[in-house]
């Protein structure tokens, strides 16, 4: 457990045994690439220790106590206080283009989905299987996990330097229930609007972990195709990987519709307290022919939108 025990010097016990406890629950040992490319064969196993030569990776006790507790929701009052509240932001496309809307919001309440208290952490944006999702910045692959047993299903994370995003801040984007594993190591870099994944349903619901079978929210049939996408913002570029877990060093949730104001401030609070008029955040996309809109942007949609209809789902409608 050397990962754990490099921050022991400077913590007092009373915080060394809650964060041995909690990365022990969260399964978090980092994986070295190696490991989570072989997790392609199955089951990630996050038996390897933090690559130390890598200078951004930190120890989970460098992380910062309300950035762990935050982010991992644990306890979920601790999530709030980091960020995830509702903001009431609407994105806001393009006259006549067709774009994957968003069903379930963020931060919306979803204590009677999982029969606890609990939030939705990010944006679902309903698809039909396979369709291609794209990296919404250029980045660099950080995280990819078969989180098979978990909510998150088959997962991707990006980074994205400040230069990547033209955001002052370091920017963390998470795309979960993929199909497959991406066949993209640890380390590489992609190029905005490269397709990072293929949408599909992986992972457990809340209906499911309650009850062991399949359920969607209404309490029947299997749960919907849809990506789940997430953001995380921090000053620092440095992060903790965990087998299926990442938390940038004092790190904050994002609305992820609030990433495309391109300027500060970001934070759920000033967010939530935008005059009205505000609140419509126009969304820069591409197109399935390739083409971006508007053609400076660093950011994107995490789907292509079109500028006819798209098949299967209703939300993606012309706006």
């Amino acid at each position: 457990m050397q990962l754990i025990a490099t921050g022991f010097a400077r913590t007092p016990v009373r915080l060394v045994a809650a964060t041995l406890a909690l990365a022990l629950a969260l399964g978090a040992v980092a994986p070295s690439s190696h490991a989570q490319d072989r997790g392609k064969k199955g089951r990630i196993k996050g038996a390897g220790e933090v690559e130390q030569s890598n200078p951004d990776f930190v120890p989970l006790a460098d992380v910062g106590d309300g950035a762990v507790a935050g982010l991992t929701r644990r306890p979920p009052e601790a999530a709030r206080e980091r960020g995830m509240i509702r903001t009431g932001l609407i994105p806001k496309f393009a006259e006549g283009v067709y774009c994957a809307d968003i069903d379930d919001g963020w931060a919306m309440d979803y204590t009677e989905r999982r029969g606890r208290d609990a939030m939705h952490g990010g944006i679902d944006l309903p698809a039909p299987r396979g369709t291609p999702v794209r990296a919404i910045a250029a980045g660099e692959v950080v995280l990819k996990a078969l989180d098979d047993d978990g909510a998150q299903g088959i997962q991707i994370w990006l980074r994205h330097t400040p230069e990547d995003s033209g955001l002052p801040v370091w920017t963390y984007s998470q795309y979960t229930h993929l199909l497959e594993l991406p066949d993209l190591p640890v380390g590489h870099r992609v190029r905005m609007g490269d397709v990072i994944g293929k949408t599909s349903n992986t992972g457990i619901s809340g209906a499911e972990a309650r009850t062991g079978g399949a359920a969607n929210r209404k309490g029947g049939g299997v749960r919907r195709d849809a990506l789940h996408f997430a953001i995380l913002y921090s000053p620092s570029d440095k992060y903790f990987r965990g087998e299926s877990l990442l938390l940038p060093k004092d790190g904050w949730w994002m609305d992820p519709v609030a990433i495309y104001r391109k300027v500060p401030p970001f934070d759920s609070v000033a967010m939530k307290a935008l005059p009205l008029e505000q609140k419509r955040i126009p969304i820069p996309y591409m197109l399935d022919d390739g083409t971006i809109v508007p053609a400076d942007t660093k950011l994107i949609w995490p789907y292509a939108c079109s500028k006819s209809p798209l098949p299967d789902t209703p939300r993606n409608r012309p706006h």
